[in-house]
């Protein structure tokens, strides 16, 4: 006999503004508790020194992570200089230091050089798979990690302010993959003075702001306000709203059944000549399935139950 799931079914994205000093997965477990869902999951992870925007999904939303993960993100962060740690933050060892300190033309004069796509090394302290085991485990039992470089995509690196020589504050847009951590590392090298991130806040996931995210002292007062969890509930996007970046296409009820069994449908109408590619199908606006259309058929690759 099947086990039945601990929780209720509950579905669609709620924009967590993380606080400081707990993992994603530490926060991903406490809003389970807060909803009383069976499933929830975050779309990009946010070290316990970061704070702001962590996308949480929550039931059938959790098939739609992907579109999330994979999105533009932005962060503001500060730099100390002066000190290079094990970790690149503010919670690792100093291994380095210098007493020099660069000057507002020095640091704008390497920006370009940390804008485009850039070969990065992440961390040791990162939680990237290093034969078999996170790069942080094999760092904490004091074994040497040699990180493999990677290309990421910078798309803007500003300074935002300079107050006083030991530190910058900075915003940068980037694409998934990126480190800010080696971002701050590097330009710490690169001006001859060392430097770690001192301060990390992510603003924004793809389509997913700051001004849209929520913290978790105001869910768990919202949890306790009203016994329905009407106000609770109500912090919740859609499972759909992933998916602002492909079209959408709405289907009949034949459709939508076939789809749900995970058939293919024939595309009929104005949009047939028109439609390739990705696109969620819905219908009456619940949504049905994520698919790709090709030679004139849907073929689904998510379906889901709504």
């Amino acid at each position: 006999m099947a086990r039945r799931k601990r929780g209720q079914p509950v579905h669609g994205w709620l924009i967590l503004d993380k606080p400081l000093d707990i993992t994603s997965t530490t926060a991903v477990n406490i809003l389970k508790r807060i909803f009383d869902a069976q499933k929830a999951g975050h779309a990009g992870t946010l070290d316990p020194l970061a704070t702001g925007v962590l996308p949480v999904a929550f039931g059938e939303a959790t098939k739609t992570m992907p579109f999330v993960a994979q999105g533009e993100k932005t962060y503001r962060f500060t730099v100390r200089w002066g000190q290079q740690t094990n970790t690149d933050d503010a919670q690792g060892e100093v291994v380095e230091s210098s007493d020099q300190r660069p000057s507002a033309e020095q640091i704008y004069d390497i920006l370009d050089d940390f804008i485009g796509e850039v070969e990065q090394i992440p961390p040791a302290f990162s939680a990237i798979h290093i034969k078999g085991e996170r790069a942080y485990t094999l760092a904490r039992r004091g074994e040497s990690v040699q990180m493999p470089s990677r290309l990421v995509n910078i798309y803007d690196l500003r300074v935002t302010n300079t107050p006083d020589a030991d530190h910058c504050e900075f915003e940068v847009d980037c694409g998934s993959g990126t480190y800010v951590r080696a971002i701050a590392r590097d330009m710490g090298v690169k001006l001859g003075c060392f430097g770690h991130v001192a301060k990390l806040r992510r603003t924004r996931v793809g389509r997913f702001h700051e001004d849209m995210s929520i913290s978790l002292d105001k869910l768990r007062e919202l949890s306790h306000s009203a016994p329905d969890r009407t106000a609770l509930l109500a912090t919740l996007l859609g499972v759909e709203t992933a998916l602002d970046d492909i079209p959408e296409l709405a289907i009949n009820a034949n459709d939508a059944f076939r789809l749900q069994q995970g058939q293919s449908v024939l595309i009929r109408g104005a949009n047939a000549p028109i439609l390739s590619g990705p696109v969620y199908a819905t219908l009456h606006g619940t949504l049905i399935a994520i698919g790709e259309i090709k030679r004139g058929a849907l073929m689904p690759t998510r379906v889901f139950n709504l």
